[in-house]
């Protein structure tokens, strides 16, 4: 990383204007020149630039302090994952006074690491444990920590679930490892596919990094390819490789939003699935969630949405859109068939496990669209469900009466929220096709 030159004949205004377009973290000074505010951007010349538009002296947000800056810096950062968290570091360190709120407000979220687990787990909280683990932050932004912690685990593929996993503990030899490990995201500690030594060294490189040291993961990880190289573990040594070539290529990855997962604040997820445990009579908590809905595009043409849900929260690599291709018109029965069809054959040709609730958007008539898929591809469903929007009533096959819950359940709201999210997916995929027609550009 790299520091602007000082150069005190230029205002602050002028000076941003010269500032790099890469990501980095910028430092504002008052006349004394100590560092007053510090923020991260993805182009450091566009955010440190806004700070001085006509549009800013409206903002609530800096108007009362803006003036006091008399000087401005930056720090170039490798990529918006290493600004994020070069960001966290200064204001801890340096505590800016115009940052005051983030420094002790525990509403801010961290990135934590429950080091006193056998198999360590990585999670966004706001609220921290006290003991048994290593905090990150706080973060300014919630949806930045949410997408700096996908792209990380991409690289160090650790666990984000609340599974309770003790080395040695023959039971996990059991467990079906849920879709991160499928997608190469995750090492499955519980499946025992990777012993405790092996997963804390992964934990290891990831706290060197976000303690800014990447230089030294990047090291350990050449050293231990060519080693494995040399010792004709070719595949070990493959996979080394892939995670070096992540880890160089981190700043080309794009916008942190993108895959960011959106907030929850109306629901708990994880009362939400114990109460999903509870309602549907499952043996255990359920993990994965599918939903699907179906979105008509002028009346003629349908497509199709697939979100997916880990863990109570949106899982993006894992939503699937489809184009309905064997239904002429408005069926929204033979449309559901097909999604789901295609979805079932889907994950059996990439031998990925079905989720633990699959939830159709509609009453028992698309309840029964969806079993006859199952049915006629001769698989056994899942925990198969559907959420009738007036009522906000659960169908479940073979029962004549829905589950009507409180309005105010965690489990309700859970599946209301996924059902939203797959609504929403589907209308998105909806406009698109028809910008595309618009444009004379139509998809096939």
């Amino acid at each position: 990383m790299a520091e602007a030159p000082s150069n005190t004949a230029n205002t602050p205004a002028e000076k941003v204007r010269t500032f790099p377009t890469s990501p980095g973290v910028y430092l504002m000074k008052d006349v004394q020149g100590r560092v007053i505010y510090v923020g991260k951007a993805k182009s450091l010349r566009s955010r440190a630039s806004s700070y001085f538009h006509k549009t800013a002296e409206n903002d609530r947000r800096i108007c009362d302090w803006i003036g006091e800056v008399a000087d401005i810096d930056f720090l170039v950062a490798d990529s918006e994952v290493d600004a994020l968290l070069m960001e966290a570091r200064l204001i801890k360190d340096i505590q800016p006074k115009h940052n005051q709120d983030l420094k002790d407000d525990k509403t801010f979220p961290y990135l934590q690491i429950t080091v006193g687990d056998d198999f360590p787990r990585v999670n966004f909280t706001r609220e921290p444990l006290d003991h048994g683990v290593k905090l990150y932050g706080p973060f300014p932004r919630a949806k930045s920590l949410r997408g700096a912690i996908q792209v990380l685990q991409k690289i160090f593929k650790f666990r984000t679930c609340s599974l309770d996993i003790q080395e040695g503990d023959p039971r996990w030899r059991w467990f079906r490892p849920c879709l991160l490990h499928s997608i190469n995201q995750c090492t499955a500690p519980c499946n025992l596919r990777i012993d405790q030594d092996a997963y804390r060294t992964d934990i290891r490189r990831l706290r060197l990094f976000l303690d800014g040291k990447k230089d030294e993961v990047l090291r350990e990880l050449r050293e231990e390819m060519t080693e494995a190289s040399k010792a004709r573990l070719y595949e070990k040594a493959a996979r080394v490789r892939d995670e070096i070539k992540a880890l160089e290529t981190l700043n080309l990855r794009g916008d942190l939003a993108k895959h960011a997962q959106p907030e929850v604040f109306y629901v708990d997820p994880r009362k939400g699935l114990k109460g999903l445990k509870k309602v549907l009579h499952l043996e255990s908590t359920p993990r994965s969630i599918d939903g699907v809905d179906i979105a008509h595009l002028g009346g003629t043409e349908t497509v199709g949405s697939l979100v997916t849900f880990i863990d109570g929260l949106p899982f993006k690599p894992g939503y699937r859109r489809y184009k309905i291709r064997s239904v002429g018109g408005i069926d929204d029965f033979a449309s559901i068939r097909e999604v789901v069809s295609r979805r079932i054959q889907g994950l059996q040709e990439r031998d990925e496990p079905f989720p633990d609730i699959f939830l159709i958007d509609g009453g028992k008539g698309q309840l029964n669209a969806a079993l006859d898929a199952f049915k006629a591809l001769g698989v056994t469903p899942p925990t198969l469900i559907s959420l009738a929007k007036r009522e906000e009533e659960i169908y479940v096959p073979g029962e004549s009466d829905p589950i009507v819950l409180s309005r105010r359940s965690f489990a309700l709201r859970l599946l209301q929220y996924v059902r939203d999210e797959a609504h929403r997916f589907a209308q998105h995929y909806h406009h698109m096709l028809r910008k595309k027609r618009t444009l004379g550009d139509d998809e096939t």
